[in-house]
């Protein structure tokens, strides 16, 4: 498919009415909306023009970028390819691929930078990474799973202890590295300088990391040289994103905005989701699209460094004229005019309300739009490398790779035998080794049902006492995935005794006949549904309980004064539970199976009882069965008119809370509860629950139904009032 046609096919859907806006704001909307279409087609060319349009009628923001981003980095990408050399394989070892890697260094090395992972964060996903990527906002997803990262989570405290106490040297140079990142936010960059120049010293595995805070220290006091220096250095490390990120941000401080922007392309080839990369790219862009005067436009922002030696001469524009650039490489050159054969076309209008538009005068628009792809010229988006003034690195590029795997061989540390102590593996609340431990925000691990019954009666942490109702809303409670591994592999006897003791519980919770949860509340019935609404901490246990286990199921009693609840019940089967964020549930249950209390206990708050399961006596005798069948049929017969007879707003009010009728069953004997048609009408009757009782309590369907006939029959000689 031709760009054309797709930006075309992009473009379909997309112009929308534009309500309560008049004048050149409207014009401005449908134009951008315009140049988004086409960048969603991946027409570079043509939503550049676009955008370039827009600027006519107002500054285009940062924000308004995010597609236009993605397009140019799918040009990007592509023209890399073209030319042999795919983006996103710059570094061969800074994939991701984790093949080369051993298992235990998958434990201890950080998913993000694959450095040894200091100060663990635990995100909502299960996995953690290093504090120093979180807190450097290097990453806005999860690398193993994908899944978005607020960046608000505190260090794991069970983590910190362990790797604190196993491996105290690792542990001491990452929090020098937090104290780096630290000075940097507070401005002391001497000091940073010096406090990296220590960790590069003594620690060889984190000279990378220490150079990249090393080298923003360096930047921001004007030592722009020496920044480079480090950020080369990195090449072909574990840090492939943030070598071009940082890289980038020096060039930016510089002046060299062009290379600049190359260089967050590549950042974004290594790694879409940086976060910081693309801002600033949307930045760059939108300067590019904005400039500052009338008639002076400056093709490149003008920065805070812009009296460095190393600012790059402005591109100037003047009106009615072709742009103008200086020589590159010989400044006493003349300024030579562009070649814009090709690149200033104003595209087609398709709709009529962009006719109007595209007939205004738009030289200055076009020369904005020829300057920005000359920027993204296919010369100018290589793959490569910028660079910073020192190739001695360079000539080194083919053992990057076996740097990279020797860095990674290295996190594969082993536990000291002696340092393993079961105590530091055990839940503050049930005190057993952690069984599925879940980490919360505020960094403290429990076992999953433990934090589960905590949050039951209170949704804060059990032991900081901080708030996770947000986390209570979302209801994840994933496995940290980290301590589970260093369980399975490290304490594997204890963790399989610990399996065995919850399987045992579980097993006894999924007992249908034995110790089963009874829901004390009202009379249910067989075949009808019969919706809840959970609130209370003991019920929310055992619904929880009866959806972890399987059974998803669970009796339910109506109140007795002595006994605590009645000797007859129903089953009900969970077809659906919906959340709600503060832990109340709402339960979609349908009644099963009717039983007989044989004895009572408690469990955890709720009550439980031994039963035995009742079922309707089978008639066997042909001619009992024939008048059995008979009987249905006039019991159904008379049911049906009185449901129709019924007023309107109570035959509406059966139907929202029970359905219709069930219809009539060719065999009333196909199940041991009988007909469902029984069942509804003796849900659905204005009778006393005591009376509703006796009746599920009956294995005979001839009473059952003679039961029914009486009722219906005293219903339908009351006057209807």
């Amino acid at each position: 498919m031709s760009r054309q046609r797709t930006g075309d096919a992009a473009e379909e859907g997309s112009v929308l009415f534009i309500d309560n806006v008049s004048g050149e704001e409207a014009d401005r909307q449908l134009i951008l909306q315009k140049a988004n279409a086409l960048a969603t087609g991946n027409c570079l060319t043509e939503a550049i023009d676009w955008f370039s349009a827009a600027v006519r009628y107002g500054p285009v923001r940062p924000e308004q970028l995010g597609t236009f981003v993605d397009c140019v980095l799918r040009n990007f990408k592509g023209k890399a390819k073209a030319a042999g050399a795919d983006a996103s394989s710059v570094h061969a070892g800074d994939s991701g691929d984790n093949s080369s890697t051993d298992a235990q260094a998958e434990t201890f090395g950080c998913p993000n930078c694959r450095s040894f992972l200091g100060e663990p964060v635990t995100m909502a996903c299960g996995h953690s990474v290093c504090k120093r990527c979180l807190r450097r906002r290097l990453l806005s997803k999860c690398r193993r799973c994908g899944e978005a990262v607020t960046g608000e989570e505190k260090p794991n405290v069970v983590l910190c202890g362990l790797f604190d106490k196993w491996f105290p040297d690792d542990v001491k140079t990452a929090k020098a590295l937090s104290d780096v990142d630290a000075l940097c936010g507070r401005r002391r960059y001497r000091e940073a300088v010096a406090l990296a120049a220590d960790v590069i010293r003594r620690d060889s595995e984190n000279k990378a990391a220490a150079r990249l805070s090393r080298a923003e220290a360096y930047a921001a006091l004007e030592q722009y040289s020496l920044a480079l220096d480090d950020v080369e250095f990195c090449r072909g490390s574990g840090f492939p994103a943030e070598t071009f990120y940082r890289k980038a941000m020096v060039l930016h401080e510089m002046g060299q905005v062009d290379e600049s922007l190359q260089a967050f392309l590549q950042c974004l080839a290594v790694d879409e989701d940086f976060p910081s990369a693309k801002r600033q790219v949307e930045k760059i862009l939108s300067d590019l699209l904005s400039p500052t005067d009338e008639n002076v436009k400056f093709g490149l922002r003008e920065t805070k460094r812009n009296k460095s030696p190393h600012l790059h001469s402005k591109t100037l524009v003047q009106p009615e004229q072709h742009p103008v650039r200086k020589h590159p490489d010989n400044p006493e050159k003349r300024w030579e005019s562009l070649d814009w054969s090709g690149l200033s076309r104003t595209p087609a209008c398709g709709e009529d309300g962009l006719k109007r538009v595209c007939s205004a005068p738009q030289l200055g628009d076009q020369e904005k739009g020829s300057l920005l792809k000359r920027k993204l010229s296919v010369s100018d988006m290589e793959p490569c490398f910028v660079d910073g003034g020192s190739n001695k690195r360079k000539k080194q590029g083919v053992s990057k790779h076996s740097e990279h795997q020797a860095a990674a061989r290295a996190t594969a540390r082993s536990v000291p035998r002696d340092l393993l102590d079961l105590n530091d593996f055990e839940c503050s609340l049930c005190m057993r080794l952690f069984y599925d431990p879940v980490t919360t925000p505020c960094g403290h691990t429990f076992c999953k049902n433990c934090l589960e019954r905590c949050l039951d009666h209170m949704p804060q942490c059990p032991l900081c006492k901080e708030s996770l109702k947000e986390y209570l809303a979302g209801r994840k409670f994933t496995v940290t995935a980290v301590l589970d591994t260093l369980i399975k592999r490290y304490l594997s006897q204890e963790y399989s005794e610990r399996t065995k003791t919850n399987l045992e519980e579980t097993r006894e919770l999924s007992d249908l006949v034995k110790n089963v949860p009874i829901f004390v509340c009202t009379t249910a019935y067989p075949t009808v549904p019969c919706p809840l609404h959970v609130f209370e901490p003991r019920y929310r246990l055992m619904i929880r309980r009866c959806m972890d286990t399987g059974t998803r199921q669970f009796g339910m009693c109506i109140n007795d004064p002595q006994k605590g609840f009645v000797d007859y019940g129903c089953m009900l089967i969970i077809r659906n539970v919906h959340f709600l964020p503060d832990g109340r549930s709402v339960v979609d249950a349908i009644g099963g199976k009717r039983f007989r209390v044989l004895s009572r206990g408690m469990r955890d708050g709720y009550s439980t009882a031994n039963i035995e399961h009742l079922e309707d006596i089978r008639v066997e005798d042909s001619d009992e069965l024939r008048r059995l069948q008979e009987l249905h049929d006039a019991v159904y017969d008379q049911a049906c008119v009185w449901f129709q007879n019924l007023k309107f707003h109570f035959h509406k009010q059966i139907l929202q809370h029970f359905g219709p009728m069930p219809e009539r069953e060719a065999d009333i004997q196909a199940t041991p509860n009988g007909p469902a048609c029984c069942w509804w009408l003796l849900a659905v009757l204005p009778i006393d629950p005591r009376f509703q009782l006796s009746v599920l309590s009956m294995a005979s369907l001839k009473e059952r139904l003679v039961k029914i006939q009486h009722i219906l029959t005293y219903l339908q000689n009351i006057p209807n009032n």
